[in-house]
């Protein structure tokens, strides 16, 4: 995956405090100089809770033996996580002043530890489950990042298999690199031909300098001190001069997760007590909508709490089919429509929101400005006091503060959403999935959704249901371990109660509080038969189809063969026309009478009847759209759409 570079690399390093340091060349305790941590951006660290802290070390002791976990991560350390581009989860793991290595979740394979040199180091001479002993000629080449050759192996521990990492050591059982096995134990020792090992980190031995434990979060907090002094200064200020400035009343959008708790304790620190504008979706975990109730009763909060219809999802769901992370209705259905209802309700004049919008977030929250005007709910004026502030100093702001936090975070999540958001990551799923909850219920329901449509089950397993177009690099990397590419591609015949339904279509459009920008996502009351279609739609403009994934777009809007369409775009007028467009050439394609109108209307001849239906002739159509209307299918169909 590609570096994200979202902001500035903030984290910092005290070696003789052994504690992280944000920003600020001198540590707050003992004011020695601090060093930059060589991390992956973007950057955004965080905390290792103890849950984290357990979960990293059982799969190191799954990867090189029982009691290497605690090894590489020891009691007494202050231990960072930071979020790094990957095709599902990948963390890096920070102590010590240095990465030692980052856990990784394979769609399909599960959880990896993939060691660097400071952490194989702490396993060299105590741990032989995952090793390989080379052979003396070997070594120059492996610390010039070589491979290590099947001739240069002395000896491979039992059970490694192709794909395991691995650590490579001397004959003197000092780490020397570490790597990937491409091939099985068995076959390294016998020294044959081939890479037995691909290398990925390589060092040569160092004197190791003692470094100092017993560390906690209070002392990381005081090594932080001035920094985050001038930080809460900043946003204190920046609060009171956005309220002054604007002469309308001002709340904390307040969700549950750390960045609004953060916002919330700021806006106190300013010296008010706004009111709090709880979202329930209806998809909140059930501990987050306890915590804001206890916040409510802790700091005597005014609380607006604004409930999506009880029917929002469910009643949608059966219509538009799972949500998906480039298929988000229910963003509008569940978020949107209620935001804009609280607004309207509460605020008619207009209100001042403080969010906890952050740019390390996302690529797409990196490029909005810190003060900006909501387009989908009038009135509101958006303002992020934390704009520009990492993970890290939120969470030692919260801890400063010792403010209560949603449980959650210490049950392996670092964000807080609806249970089933589609934008959540497989592995953080597979973590909730774990503990009783209401993703069990989804889980049976996509389940029960794919058996009636003929779907594999992989489809659920490896949460393929989170795209409607799952990314080509998905499905690469799936195939290579193995995976059928016909089993990963959802695809259905329609049935015979689909096919006599009159077609209609229901859409939720607006700008998606996921995805900055104008998005339209319906659905067709039933399947479509894709080809046809995609034919037909060369009326509207140059037509692209993909028959083995089932889907085919044009103007930016894609309509996939189970009935589903989305739609991109700056100009929200001209995207809502296309989509009609669209919508009436489906309906067209689908539902044509035979009468042959739109045929004598074409003046280039590209129309043509095949078995008593319309079709086109791609080599003389020029998309002029003139053949489109009149036409009985259009006028007498059911052209209602349910916003």
């Amino acid at each position: 995956m590609g570096i994200v570079r979202l902001g500035k690399m903030h984290l910092r390093w005290c070696m003789s405090c052994n504690l992280p340091v944000l920003e600020a060349e001198t540590c707050g305790v003992c004011g020695k100089g601090t060093k930059q941590v060589e991390m992956t951006p973007p950057g955004d660290a965080r905390p290792a809770f103890k849950h984290d802290i357990d979960f990293i070390r059982k799969t190191i002791d799954c990867q090189f033996g029982q009691g290497s976990g605690s090894l590489v991560v020891p009691d007494g350390k202050i231990v960072i996580l930071s979020k790094v581009p990957g095709l599902d989860r990948m963390d890096e793991v920070i102590l010590d002043g240095e990465v030692h290595g980052t856990l990784r979740y394979d769609m399909g394979g599960g959880w990896t530890f993939i060691t660097r040199m400071s952490a194989a180091r702490k396993l060299q001479g105590a741990m032989r489950e995952g090793t390989i002993v080379a052979d003396d000629g070997a070594i120059k080449p492996l610390l010039n990042s070589n491979n290590l050759m099947a001739p240069g192996v002395v000896d491979a521990y039992d059970g490694i298999k192709k794909g395991d990492e691995v650590i490579v050591l001397d004959k003197s059982l000092r780490a020397i690199s570490t790597g990937t096995a491409k091939m099985p134990a068995e076959e390294m020792r016998l020294r044959g031909k081939g890479v037995a090992v691909k290398t990925r980190w390589a060092a040569e031995q160092k004197e190791e300098v003692p470094i100092p434990s017993g560390q906690d979060w209070d002392m990381v907090i005081a090594a932080n001190a001035p920094v985050m002094e001038r930080r809460i200064s900043e946003s204190v200020r920046f609060i009171k001069e956005v309220k002054a400035k604007n002469n309308i009343p001002a709340i904390v959008s307040f969700s549950g997760g750390k960045d609004s708790l953060a916002c919330l304790l700021l806006s106190i620190d300013a010296g008010f007590k706004l009111p709090a504008l709880f979202l329930n979706t209806g998809l909140e975990f059930p501990e987050t909508v306890d915590y804001v109730n206890m916040m409510k009763e802790r700091y005597e909060l005014d609380v607006i709490e604004e409930k999506a219809p009880e029917n929002a999802f469910k009643g949608n769901v059966e219509f538009f089919g799972p949500p998906g992370r480039d298929y988000r209705w229910c963003c509008k259905t569940n978020k949107l429509g209620p935001t804009v209802r609280a607004i309207m309700t509460n605020f008619p004049n207009g209100v001042l929101s403080f969010i906890g919008q952050r740019r390390y977030e996302s690529e797409q929250r990196a490029d909005k400005p810190r003060i900006w005007k909501n387009p989908w709910t009038p009135g509101q004026i958006g303002a992020s006091p934390i704009q520009d502030w990492t993970a890290l100093h939120v969470w030692i702001y919260i801890f400063m503060r010792k403010a209560p936090y949603n449980p959650w975070y210490e049950r392996g999540l670092d964000r807080i959403g609806c249970y089933l958001c589609p934008a959540s990551d497989l592995a953080e799923m597979e973590m909730v999935m774990a503990q009783e909850g209401p993703l069990r219920s989804w889980d049976a329901y996509l389940r029960d959704y794919a058996e009636k449509r003929g779907i594999s089950k992989e489809w659920v397993d490896l949460g393929l249901w989170r795209w409607r177009r799952v990314p080509p690099s998905i499905i690469e990397d799936l195939v290579k371990q193995g995976y059928s590419a016909d089993d990963l591609r959802p695809r259905r015949s329609l049935t015979v109660s689909e096919e006599n339904r009159k077609l209609s279509m229901r859409l939720e459009e607006g700008f998606s509080p996921c995805v900055i920008g104008f998005s339209i996502e319906g659905a067709f009351s039933r399947g479509i038969d894709i080809d046809k279609v995609a034919n037909v739609l060369n009326m509207v403009g140059p037509v692209e189809i993909n028959k083995e994934e089932g889907w085919c777009t044009v103007c930016n809007i894609t309509v996939f063969q189970e009935g589903a369409v989305i739609a991109r775009g700056k100009e929200q007028e001209r995207i809502r026309e296309k989509v009609e467009t669209v919508r009436k050439v489906v309906v067209k394609a689908e539902e044509c009478v035979g009468c042959g109108v739109c045929i004598a209307r074409c003046k280039e001849g590209a129309l043509v009847m095949i078995q008593d239906k319309v079709a086109i002739d791609e080599g003389r159509c020029i998309h002029c759209g003139g053949c489109i209307e009149p036409c009985p299918a259009i006028s007498f169909g059911d052209t209602t759409f349910d916003f």
